[in-house]
């Protein structure tokens, strides 16, 4: 049996992301698919306690990196724009000592900083360039559809505030909880 369900994370909440489908796996439901801006499709299991684990990789992967990966104990299972979805039982985990992805905090940061390169910047680009120049010719009027647009670009520009603003902090947070 399968279901879908959505749940809408930032490009900053892959913690609560991994968190998030861990319950579902301990729950009886594996992810077997994910599709944005946030359906993930399950697939009934025995319930079990499996650790999630996302990495975020803006360009191919390599098959090293994969293999890598595997040695390691993680099973490879699906990307989305750029995030790769691994995924290992908890009890193996504890057993090998590995319970992350990344061996050491360095490797977190980098990540960090991939996605505020190829995420976060260009969002910052479109809501400077697209957003607030748009909203400030809807307010000035001369249209009759001038109110429509205020509204929407005004909805709009709290939506990229608000995601500048969360990521931003939360993504800073975490490159300097893992030192840089």
């Amino acid at each position: 049996m399968r279901k879908t369900r959505f749940r809408f994370f930032t490009i900053a909440d892959y913690d609560e992301e991994e968190l998030w489908l861990r319950e579902q796996h301990r729950a009886g439901w594996k992810l077997v698919k994910m599709a944005p801006p946030g359906f993930f499709t399950f697939e009934s299991c025995e319930p079990e306690d499996v650790i999630y684990r996302l990495d975020y990789k803006n360009s191919a992967m390599s098959e090293e990196y994969l293999q890598m990966a595997r040695d390691f104990g993680w099973e490879y299972f699906e990307s989305c724009f750029g995030w790769l979805y691994f995924r290992k039982p908890a009890a193996a985990a504890a057993a090998d000592g590995e319970d992350e992805l990344f061996s050491d905090n360095a490797s977190k940061a980098e990540m960090a900083g991939r996605i505020v390169k190829t995420r976060l910047l260009p969002l910052a680009l479109i809501f400077l360039g697209c957003v607030i120049p748009n909203l400030v010719n809807s307010l000035r009027g001369g249209s009759s559809l001038s109110g429509f647009f205020t509204v929407v670009f005004g909805i709009m520009f709290v939506i990229y505030v608000y995601l500048l603003v969360h990521c931003g902090l939360k993504l800073k947070a975490i490159r300097e909880k893992y030192g840089r």
